[in-house]
């Protein structure tokens, strides 16, 4: 069963960067899409960023209006990474990683398997 573990969040300055990855476990048997997702306190879930995994016969990447030019997915073998740049506050919230097996997109409600997600804090 295919599991994720995000890590790389933590306390950032306006302006900086961070670089959050999500590691996968486990056989799924299929292919499947990896996307980055994040909820800021009182606020919904949104999602962020897309990508195929290796095995996928499309490779595609997707993002959200919100964050194109400033973040960027990327893959490397099990692990999927978030570079994010030109953080301000409003970029503040828990980012979790998941994956829907069998696809090419991310749907918000409709990921199999989500990770725990780890806290980004931006602020001076």
């Amino acid at each position: 069963q295919l599991q994720l573990v995000e890590s790389g969040g933590g306390l950032v300055q306006p302006g900086g960067s961070l670089r959050l990855s999500c590691t996968s476990s486990g056989f799924t048997g299929d292919y499947y899409a990896i996307g980055w997702f994040r909820q800021a306190p009182g606020k919904n879930r949104e999602g962020l960023a897309c990508i195929t995994s290796e095995d996928s016969s499309i490779s595609m990447i997707k993002y959200a209006d919100a964050v194109k030019g400033r973040f960027t997915i990327s893959r490397d073998k099990n692990t999927v990474y978030l570079q994010m740049t030109s953080l301000n506050p409003e970029d503040t919230a828990v980012y979790y990683c998941a994956a829907a097996l069998r696809s090419y997109v991310c749907p918000l409600f409709g990921m199999d398997v989500w990770g725990e997600g780890t806290l980004v804090n931006v602020s001076s």
